[in-house]
């Protein structure tokens, strides 16, 4: 038995999951510390700065990160050092391009840093740009490694601390929000630290880049990179167009982070499995292993799509309740929202899977040409629905309160306003649904072009998963009971 709990707690599966979920657990104490803690309006700000940083995130570390990952699961030697070397060069280099062009256009346009609900972005990004590089170069290296363990090291010293802190915000100090960003920046510099001095980073390697590893970083960064701010577009352009919108706003933005924010409990089993996949996809593609290749392909993306069914379910029962926790009473409006979000979560275990497989099969163009076809779908359905479909819903919200209602001619605005409101909230919820079936069709024909490759065998080998892995906990039952006797 205790052999068996050691087994389970090595397990690359397990360790990956496990810095998942504390990563969102974490991640979800300090969203229901910040919603109880700020009003609507600053909560608004605070999400509009994460969301911006996470997408540049994504530009900074997309070039480096799935590079990384693949070509050092088969590297040796000089060769590995020599990697880990650029890794740290070009992501030191685009994080300086970035901060400058940041600082660059706060100098052109004074208003970004005055009035805009990106301010805080535009302040303070430029800084955690560097102080958030070292620890997360550690992270891509420790991936590629599969060395899961010190991965959750890591991801709970940047997360955790920073719960205590707002913990003690919440019921003693009251800080205002400001001051809530300069401790988080000041956690990210903690982190990185840790990760320096236990080496983790390969900071020491930066003298070994080379001209050729650079360009094989490079040449393969330059679609991931795409692909990756496209998949954080995937779900940010919907933060990013309610933001910039007059009438919804700040205030908007904070009502749909809480759904929002909710999918993650969706999400957490497939970035993991995610995580573990690709490695072992890679290596089998480089290995010309194709048959290993489709089965990694077909039990992950089946296995994960059937564990996230009772996930699922439950949310879309428990909505309300799910809401309440996370947000409070003030956001139970947008329980019908979480509700999409839970129908969304089934579609996403072949997307995504399709897309990893993409790249492991050293196509990442094809990648990036489908999460183009996604973050277009959704930035133009989200566009029609708050910027053109919304001035109708509210013409007709105005007639149908006028005929059916018999209050004061005075409160009918602002009635008529509030179910438009949440009506076109809902509608980009719907947006991100058609957004994930354009991805898993464009995704499945790219794959079907390199390798021969059927959706149906995504079910029959995620329930054969499930059927095996019940009948080695039967036959593991029957061998103790026989041993006991």
């Amino acid at each position: 038995m205790i052999e068996n709990i050691k087994k389970v707690l090595k397990n690359k599966n397990f360790l990956s999951l496990t810095a998942n979920l504390s990563v969102a657990v974490f991640g979800f104490l300090s969203f229901l510390l910040l919603t109880r803690t700020l009003s609507k309006d600053a909560f608004g700000e605070w999400v509009l700065f994460i969301t911006a940083a996470n997408f540049l995130e994504m530009l900074r570390f997309g070039i480096t990160r799935t590079a990384i990952i693949r070509f050092l699961s088969g590297a040796v030697g000089e060769e590995r050092k020599k990697l880990i070397g650029s890794n740290w060069l070009i992501g030191l280099i685009v994080s300086a391009l970035i901060a400058v062009i940041i600082l660059a256009a706060r100098f052109v346009f004074p208003a970004l840093t005055e009035s805009s609900s990106y301010r805080l972005f535009f302040i303070w990004y430029p800084l955690l740009a560097f102080l958030n590089l070292p620890f997360n170069n550690a992270l891509s290296v420790l991936q590629a490694d599969q060395d899961f363990t010190k991965v959750l090291i890591i991801r709970i010293i940047q997360t955790s601390t920073f719960v205590f802190f707002l913990v003690f915000n919440l019921f003693i100090f009251k800080y205002p929000l400001v001051t809530i960003v300069v401790v988080y920046l000041a956690i990210q510099l903690i982190t990185s630290l840790f990760a320096m001095l236990k080496q983790w980073d390969g900071l020491k390697f930066i003298g070994k880049a080379s001209a050729e590893t650079n360009k094989t970083i490079l040449n393969f960064g330059k679609y991931t990179t795409g692909t990756l701010i496209g998949s954080n577009l995937l779900k940010s352009s919907d933060t990013f167009i309610l933001g910039i919108s007059t009438f919804m706003g700040s205030t908007g933005v904070a009502l749909y982070s809480v759904p929002l924010k909710l999918t993650e409990i969706i999400e957490i089993p497939l970035r993991s499995f995610m995580s573990t996949a690709y490695p072992m996809m890679s290596k089998a593609s480089i290995n010309k292993n194709m048959e290993e290749f489709k089965k990694i392909y077909y039990t992950y993306a089946g296995a994960i799509t059937y564990l996230l069914l009772p996930v699922a379910i439950i949310g879309f029962i428990f909505a309300e309740e799910f809401v309440i926790i996370l947000g409070g009473y003030k956001y139970i409006y947008t329980a019908d929202i979480f509700r999409i979000f839970a129908i969304y979560g089934l579609l996403l275990p072949i997307d995504r899977f399709t897309g990893v497989a993409l790249d492991s099969l050293n196509r990442p163009r094809k990648n990036f040409f489908k999460v183009i076809w996604m973050a277009s779908a959704n930035i133009l359905g989200d566009i029609f629905v708050i910027f053109v479909a919304l001035k109708y819903v509210l013409g007709i919200s105005l007639v149908a309160f006028i005929f059916e209602t018999g209050i004061r001619f005075g409160n009918l605005f602002p009635a008529a306003a509030q179910f438009s409101f949440y009506f076109t909230l809902q509608g980009v919820a719907l947006v991100t649904i058609l957004m994930t079936i354009v991805g898993m069709l464009v995704g499945y024909s790219y794959l079907r072009k390199e390798i021969d490759v059927h959706l149906r065998s995504v079910f029959t080998e995620g329930l054969a998963f499930y059927i095996s892995y019940i009948k080695k906990l039967r036959n593991k039952d029957v061998q103790s009971s026989q041993n006991g006797l």
